[in-house]
């Protein structure tokens, strides 16, 4: 059951910037685009081969679009960065990170991925550098679900280019719940 007040609490946390804009560390770039296409199997020749992409009119190979979110993924060196503020008994200081600790300390400390929705508004090329804007779209009332009692939470993401030209948009929901 749903603690009086943690609802309304939660409610505050819908339309705030979830943390930081976060910049790719890389430019969009044939070797990492490589890669990813290697990983998922992936056939489409205009990613990988410059003349097919300019046989189709495009300047250069271009970036699989489903590949947006792994420009900015902060990876192992995030990681440890927490684990770093945690040895001291801090934590970060964005509202995402003040969200999942109110939700953490209200007993619903586990989390599934539920789904996610992308629009790609262009197309990627070598040498795009790409930032994602997170704004916690919104966070639903308490649902019961197979997994136990919870709420879904919707990080909406733009990702615009160096100069804050709109590539994709995307929203990502997840269920923080209390493990049945």
């Amino acid at each position: 059951m749903v603690e009086e007040g943690l609802e309304a609490r939660l409610g505050r946390f819908v339309g705030v910037e979830a943390e930081p804009p976060r910049v790719a560390r890389y430019a969009v770039n044939e070797a990492m685009i490589r890669n990813w296409v290697e990983a998922h199997d992936d056939g489409n020749p205009i990613y990988v081969d410059r003349e097919v992409a300019r046989a189709t009119g495009r300047r250069d190979v271009v970036c699989p679009p489903a590949m947006i979110s792994t420009w900015v993924m902060a990876g192992y060196r995030r990681h440890r960065e927490v684990q770093r503020l945690r040895a001291t008994g801090a934590t970060e200081d964005f509202a995402y990170s003040r969200l999942m600790n109110l939700l953490d300390k209200a007993g619903y400390t586990s989390v599934v991925a539920t789904n996610v929705e992308q629009e790609y508004l262009r197309e990627l090329h070598p040498g795009d550098q790409v930032t994602a804007h997170f704004t916690i779209e919104s966070v639903s009332a308490e649902k019961k679900t197979a997994l136990g009692r919870g709420f879904f939470i919707t990080l909406r993401k733009k990702y615009v280019d160096r100069d804050e030209n709109p590539v994709a948009e995307e929203r990502f929901r997840l269920l923080r719940f209390a493990p049945s």
